[in-house]
């Protein structure tokens, strides 16, 4: 049975009104054209919906059974429309986002900060991994959207949107201070300890891809999961460390780190944002990215 669900609405008004005239005036038809949308659903269904009375019309008892459903099912209808207005508004909803601890803290917060001033009522949630964990969240659906360090390897079903340039430098701490003003080859570097990150981290990955475009081997002596923790040790002398200038503005102004100069220019990279290519993003999720572009 393929009926117009116009023709329900008439009836719920009808038999929520319990008058004919009161349905005309609310759904803004004429009362003829309310009758003859019963009638035709009455034809449609093969039975009678409505008695007539003297001060209106009572449902059947076929009327009541039919009522039941197709009350809910409006209700349901326009709790979905209020709903939809809500998430458009950004006066409800979520966002799952997938970020790296460093990212989270060096890039995402002021946006964040920004977001939630703005729509406090979305929830936010936030899922730390690896860049491949997030990914495949990403394409199970159970994170929205991800941010993630170039470079990476591109998929066809993820849009890799780049938004900000970084650059990236060897550090050191006061404790090899006499590096300070001297040019060094990359070779050089072997000479001293090395704390990079670990392999499988896209900064790795990166530093690892340019060294071999240069025919450069760095041998580490000490791999490191937390960027945080890698910055921390160069801090107390520990040895060399590779890390993104961004991230470390304050430190190399104050003196707590200190770039070292280097023969071959390392090239800069992005920040981007993975999102699924067949998955329409929510409005929230859009609004974040909006908050990011225009920054």
């Amino acid at each position: 049975m393929n009926v117009d669900f116009e023709l329900y609405r008439i009836f719920y008004v009808v038999a929520t009104n319990g008058n004919i005239t009161k349905a005309s005036q609310e759904l803004l038809i004429s009362q003829p054209a309310v009758t003859k949308s019963i009638k035709k659903l009455e034809d449609a269904l093969g039975g009678q919906l409505f008695v007539r009375t003297k001060k209106g019309v009572n449902l059947t008892n076929e009327g009541k059974e039919i009522y039941y459903y197709i009350k809910n099912a409006i209700e349901y209808i326009n709790n979905a429309e209020n709903k939809f207005t809500n998430l458009k508004q950004l006066s409800t909803g979520n966002i799952k986002i997938g970020v790296s601890t460093t990212l989270a803290k060096n890039f995402l917060m002021p946006y964040l900060n920004k977001f939630h001033t703005l729509y406090p009522n979305i929830k936010i949630e936030i899922n730390n991994s690896l860049t491949t964990d997030l990914i495949d969240y990403l394409r199970k659906g159970t994170i929205d959207i991800v941010f993630l360090n170039l470079p990476y390897e591109e998929k066809n079903d993820v849009i890799i949107t780049p938004v900000k340039e970084i650059h990236d430098c060897f550090i050191v701490g006061n404790n090899y201070s006499n590096l300070k003003n001297k040019v060094l080859d990359m070779n050089d570097l072997n000479n001293y300890p090395l704390i990079l990150q670990r392999k499988g981290s896209n900064t790795r990955t990166f530093l690892d891809n340019f060294m071999k475009e240069k025919n450069i081997t760095l041998n580490s002596n000490m791999d490191i999961a937390s960027y945080n923790l890698m910055t921390e040790l160069v801090k107390i002398g520990f040895g060399i460390g590779f890390a993104t200038r961004e991230y470390i503005n304050n430190e190399l102004k104050n003196g707590d780190l200190i770039e070292l100069k280097i023969k071959q220019k390392i090239p800069p990279r992005h920040i981007a944002i993975a999102t699924m290519k067949n998955t329409i993003p929510s409005f929230s999720t859009k609004k974040l990215i909006e908050i990011i572009e225009k920054k």
